[in-house]
């Protein structure tokens, strides 16, 4: 019964928020090189503290060009291309779902590039173009932890939690699936990978679990040590921090671990489409594919980085993705994320 108050409500918000446009509200914004060069636009999901590297190591190579960079939520981003028809050359997101429906609904130009090495699953068509693999891990604090082992699962993480709630009470953190693209795509994997995934949820809820949008507030509180352990935190956000602060744990857990792809793709109405291609191209370049996977800690392309552990489950690129879009499966699940999450 508890899921069925929840679906209710919920089936009603997705059905009537689906025709509402929000008006883009950037989360960061910066020029990179000259002023007065021609600007490339890019839209993007990534952290601009994470990407600014390799959005200078391109202005550092193309000095009559520049970069104008817009950080905001995939939500956000989405809305603003499908809905709201805002100009821009490059838009780039993890919440690969959402990729995939302005790729579907005929929003993106197809790009010819020829790029050895980038793995079939990491682009479809000449349309989305995978530019980095991306692994979800879940972090702890090495403070907050003490003398309690380290979980190197899923159910151990469960187990953890369960055995010491009055240590982790209101200090678990996790994507809110309702305002973050990538946090939804992530449940939905869970939810088809693991049967476990509901128990953990439902041990999070009891705990009085803290909601995010992304996962560099989440590394922002755990450092701050208002949290204790964040679930399911894209890896690259972390990797500036854990080489100097010797208190982050970072657990890529052996059950499973998910990588996401990042991907890029050209709107149809992009203002400079050959400025567009010639940045994607460079993103897919050996230079930059290094740069980005000393970030990511993971190679898309073989030899760019480290290699894949075992465990790791990179998420393919193709139009499979797009039943996340249905409106009455996603109010089904996030009816039971939040079942699990408010409990009496």
């Amino acid at each position: 019964m508890r899921l069925a108050a929840f679906a209710f409500g919920l089936i009603g918000l997705a059905l009537s928020a689906a025709g509402q446009a929000t008006a883009l509200e950037p989360e960061a914004e910066r020029i990179f090189g000259s002023p007065d060069a021609p600007a490339i636009q890019v839209l993007s999901v990534t952290d601009l503290a994470a990407f600014s590297p390799v959005l200078q190591d391109y202005v550092d190579r193309h000095p009559d060009r520049s970069i104008r960079y817009v950080q905001a939520s995939s939500t956000q981003i989405h809305a603003a291309i499908h809905d709201e028809g805002a100009q821009f050359d490059l838009v780039i997101s993890s919440a690969m779902d959402l990729q995939m429906k302005l790729a579907n609904d005929g929003l993106a130009a197809s790009v010819e590039l020829q790029v050895a090495g980038l793995p079939d699953w990491a682009r479809w068509r000449d349309q989305l173009w995978g530019i980095a693999l991306e692994p979800v891990v879940t972090l702890a604090s090495r403070q907050a932890l003490g003398d309690l082992p380290v979980p190197k699962t899923r159910r151990d993480l469960i187990a953890l939690l369960r055995e010491n709630p009055d240590r982790f009470r209101g200090k678990v953190a996790a994507y809110d699936p309702l305002v973050s693209g990538v946090g939804y795509f992530l449940i939905a994997q869970d939810d088809q990978v693991s049967d476990g995934f509901w128990r953990l949820a439902e041990v999070m809820g009891r705990l009085n679990a803290r909601l995010f949008c992304c996962s560099g507030q989440m590394i922002t509180e755990l450092r701050e040590g208002r949290i204790a352990i964040a679930y399911n935190v894209v890896a690259s956000y972390a990797a500036r921090f854990r080489p100097d602060d010797p208190d982050l744990v970072q657990l890529a857990f052996e059950d499973y671990t998910f990588a996401i792809i990042r991907s890029a793709l050209v709107p149809v109405n992009a203002p400079d489409p050959e400025g567009a291609r010639d940045l994607l191209g460079y993103l897919l370049s050996d230079p930059a594919q290094r740069l980005i996977a000393d970030s990511a800690g993971v190679a898309l392309i073989a030899g760019t980085g480290p290699a894949p552990v075992p465990q790791l489950r990179p998420i393919r690129l193709d139009a499979g993705l797009l039943v996340y879009d249905d409106r009455l499966r996603r109010a089904g699940l996030l009816s039971e994320w939040r079942a699990a999450l408010i409990q009496p």
